[in-house]
């Protein structure tokens, strides 16, 4: 029988502060994450975790 991961990566939904368009993004993403509508930089990455530039709504963190 398999424990719950111990990850301190999660998914995260962010909303982007110029048009309000909400997207899923990765909290250690290893490339820039930009708006899917107007481009602007949601996620940068930065040696492990990203550097979030958008408003985090909600953590989606599901047991595996």
């Amino acid at each position: 029988m398999r424990g719950k991961r111990d990850t301190k990566s999660r998914f995260l939904r962010v909303k982007c502060e110029d048009c309000g368009n909400e997207q899923v993004v990765f909290s250690c993403s290893s490339s820039q994450v930009r708006c899917l509508v107007c481009n602007k930089v949601l996620a940068k990455p930065g040696g492990g975790k990203a550097s979030i530039k958008a408003e985090v709504l909600d953590v989606l963190d599901r047991d595996i």
